[in-house]
């Protein structure tokens, strides 16, 4: 079945009233659409605070490394679990509403059909990187990340493409929702638990979110067209995408994993919590981030001046927030062994090493959207590859003289290295799209 064949009464209805819904919403400013996601990674800041220090204090140190190294190594897959199917639906679906049920069963057919081949592949190799009570994990986890997780996080791409950034907000929200009920039960039943046991459970809670989110954007939306031939035309493209977010995985993850194949799963629960604080300490810029990203797609349109200037005032606004993170992290660090537990002492220290990346994160994920949004996709993946190149190796000869020491020096030097690198990417491609080198 493709989109042709939808009956000419339907299609024009739908899209009508869908375009009418669209053009309402985009009538709305960035800053307001940016509310919308900030007020929605407010909430989810709450959530993930309260999930992690719960974990925490479920898992202990060791047996939340154990864990940190399973999720680690799943992660640095999960980017090709979609083959980019969200950010295919945010760029042909933003400038066309008519496309919406075609990429939207898009998502579905790549999520599903790649996101299994993934899992047994990773399961199959994982006994030979990971130590073996991080191994053991792998397959549960690899279900729940490249599957499920993915499918909540493309239907908040769905709503963000139509600038309807609040039901964006929303869906982001339902992982860590049914994660947080669901460690908050563990805890008042067994009070202590394994990380195998809080796989299972967690994996339980993934399936209900997807599923959950599966339905509003169904009922949102509309239904999905599943066109086997979508999927193999944008094949390329989509993983071009995903080679993007790979290489994100890498240099955020592979230390992760490293930590785990030395068996260091004590250091690897340190660090690993130390990480988990600033990732929720960068929502701010995330949530501008995601905001920005159609309309760096639709700026591209009136040439790439527009694009760079956007660029040039939400990454300054970016760098100011990623500041005042990193100087909140720096003075608030000596509470966490008070939140999650007194083994996580030495968290105290890899949080100061770490706190200086909420800043960087501000000036490289907005100008690299900006590359995105002006269809240089393959700089944005360059500049990414040469990060994940340069923490792979800073992690190979940091990590086993200096344990999550080193880890966090590399993170460092690998954050601040992709920032300088995209901003001059930005800063350089407008004078050479101008003379031709550059198409």
């Amino acid at each position: 079945m493709t989109v042709s064949t939808y009956s000419a009464k339907h299609k024009r209805d739908s899209m009508s009233d869908l375009s009418v819904e669209i053009s309402r919403i985009r009538a709305s400013s960035l800053a307001r659409n940016a509310g919308w996601m900030l007020a929605g990674q407010g909430t989810n800041l709450v959530l993930q605070a309260g999930y992690f220090i719960l974990l925490a204090r479920l898992l202990g140190v060791t047996q939340y490394g154990i864990f940190a190294g399973a999720l680690a190594f799943v992660t640095l897959a999960t980017p090709f679990s979609a083959l980019g199917s969200g950010l295919l639906f945010v760029r042909y679906v933003s400038s066309d509403v008519a496309n919406f049920a075609a990429y939207w069963g898009n998502i579905l057919f790549a999520t599903f059909g790649v996101g299994v081949l993934l899992t047994l592949l990773l399961h199959l190799i994982a006994p030979h990187l990971l130590n073996p009570a991080s191994a053991s994990l792998i397959l549960l986890v690899a279900v729940a990340e490249c599957i499920f997780r993915q499918l909540i996080l493309c239907m908040g791409q769905v709503f963000q493409a139509f600038e309807q950034l609040h039901m964006t907000a929303i869906v982001g929200l339902l992982t860590n929702l049914f994660r947080l009920v669901t460690v908050a039960a563990l805890t008042v039943t067994l009070h202590r638990a394994t990380a195998e046991q809080w796989v299972l459970c967690s994996l339980v809670a993934s399936i209900s979110a997807a599923f959950t989110g599966g339905v509003v954007v169904t009922v949102r939306v509309g239904l999905p067209n599943i066109v086997p031939s979508l999927f193999v035309s944008r094949l390329g493209e989509g993983f071009n995408f995903s080679l993007a977010g790979s290489t994100q995985s890498i240099y955020n993850d592979i230390d992760k994993v490293m930590l785990s194949h030395y068996r260091m799963n004590v250091a690897n629960g340190i660090y690993t919590m130390a990480y988990r604080i600033i990732d929720i300490a960068t929502i701010p810029i995330t949530a501008l981030d995601l905001a920005a990203l159609p309309r760096f797609f639709r700026k591209s349109v009136e040439g790439v001046t527009s694009v760079v200037e956007l660029s040039a005032r939400l990454s300054r606004r970016a760098a100011l927030m990623g500041i005042l993170s990193s100087v909140c992290l720096f003075l608030a660090a000596p509470l966490l062994p008070e939140i999650v537990g007194r083994g996580f002492g030495d968290t105290v220290a890899a949080l100061r090493w770490l706190c200086l990346i909420p800043a960087f994160r501000g000036v490289h994920q907005l100008t690299g959207s900006a590359i995105t949004g002006m269809g240089l996709q393959r700089y944005r993946t360059a500049a990414q590859f040469s990060a994940a190149a340069l923490n792979l190796g800073l992690n190979l000869w940091l990590i086993p003289r200096y344990s999550w020491v080193g880890a966090a020096w590399a993170s460092l030097a690998t954050d601040g290295a992709l920032g300088v690198t995209n901003s001059l990417i930005v800063w350089r491609l407008p004078a050479l799209i101008q003379k031709g080198a550059v198409r």
